[in-house]
């Protein structure tokens, strides 16, 4: 993304997004390994290799990755790198960590040595079981599968002790929950909307407790973005405006989560941790859009119909924007590399707004083991 003239009556959180966004500096305590659990705001291609036809979410086509090196599809939904990839990039690592199921059954000395990492993050999947197809893998699968890679792992480590050091210096990365609430809000029917909310928080929580008991002490958790105004929602607005209903669910759950590791079970734990806020990110974006460097905020760089957020998302067929690095959203649900990018600088280097109750540096860099 190119550097953005800032404009001299821009306030001090929009000019720590920029700095944050165009800062190149990694992190001099590289961590051991990167472990991701998600839906398609961290897949980098598990669903490739899931059968099930459409019945699984797949982004390995064009026009997907045409700013991706190569221009490949990858299976991100985006333009080029989400999230994790520039995130895995900041924490000092040389790339972001693979698909499980594209090394499962192969021999990786790196990833059976605890290094690099492995993503398990699945699109469509969320914290519940139910949410999504029943081919995708949901989070309680995606841990059941870190499970199965630990012991491979602990065969192949000199002591136990060893073990525990590149468990607890390695970060573990989460980022779920919008497909839930997309699921509950289908139903058309906002009745019992708190009580989802504590169930999907309570569910995250012991996910949470089951990757420590595995080792993990370094967790960081990427909230839900305000989904309501992701251009397929909007679509369903007579007016095309973001849908309230959505972004109440949004807050509600991000507000039950930081009160989870703050103030719940959690809290009772020899845990770091870091909750990185995408929903801060994409709010101020979408409140001074020209001064982050985007022109427009509302319709999908790829994709048809309204906003160019129809249900058939960003297909071959699709239409696609001219420049990408001016669209806060790549298709119809995700955003494009861009916004990625500063979305992961702000979570990394940003303040207390954008992270909490550290950012994610801070969190790597911290050595208790």
């Amino acid at each position: 993304m190119a550097a953005t003239v800032l404009p001299q009556v821009m306030g001090g959180v929009l000019l720590l997004l920029l700095a944050a966004a165009f800062a190149s500096g990694s992190n001099n305590k590289v961590p051991p390994a990167l472990y991701v659990f998600g839906d398609s705001t961290a897949d980098v291609g598990n669903n490739n290799y899931l059968p099930g036809g459409a019945a699984v979410p797949r982004a390995n086509f064009p026009h997907n990755g045409v700013d991706f090196p190569t221009s490949r599809a990858t299976g991100r939904f985006s333009n080029g790198y989400n999230g994790v990839d520039f995130l895995a990039l900041h924490m000092g690592l040389k790339r972001s960590p693979p698909a499980f199921l594209a090394v499962a059954n192969k021999t990786n000395k790196q990833v059976l040595r605890g290094l690099l990492g492995v993503n398990f993050a699945s699109a469509g999947s969320g914290i519940l079981d139910t949410t999504g197809s029943s081919m995708i893998i949901p989070l309680s699968q995606q841990v059941a599968q870190f499970a199965w890679l630990q012991r491979q792992m602990m065969m192949r480590t000199t002591t136990q002790q060893q073990q525990q050091q590149m468990m607890g210096r390695s970060v573990f990365l989460l980022s779920t929950g919008g497909n839930d609430l997309f699921a509950f809000f289908s139903n058309g029917s906002t009745a019992g909307d708190e009580q989802l909310v504590r169930n999907l928080v309570s569910l995250y929580v012991e996910h949470v407790k089951a990757l420590y008991a595995l080792g993990a002490r370094k967790v960081a958790v990427i909230d839900v973005p305000p989904i309501g105004c992701c251009p397929y929602p909007r679509t369903l607005h007579p007016l095309g405006a973001c849908v309230g209903v959505l972004n109440d669910l949004a807050s509600a759950f991000n507000r039950g989560l930081r009160d989870a590791f703050r103030n719940g079970s959690l809290a009772a734990l020899s845990l770091q941790y870091s909750v990185g806020s995408s929903h801060a990110v994409v709010r101020s974006i979408l409140k001074h859009p020209q001064r982050l460097g985007f022109k427009d905020v509302t319709t999908a760089c790829c994709g048809s119909g309204r906003f160019n957020g129809a249900r058939s998302g960003c297909t071959p067929n699709a239409t696609l924007c001219h420049d990408r690095r001016d669209h806060l959203f790549w298709d119809m649900l995700h955003p494009t590399h861009a916004a990625s990018k500063i979305a992961a600088a702000a979570i990394y280097n940003g303040s207390t707004r954008f992270a909490t109750p550290v950012n994610l540096r801070q969190l790597v860099e911290e050595d208790k083991y």
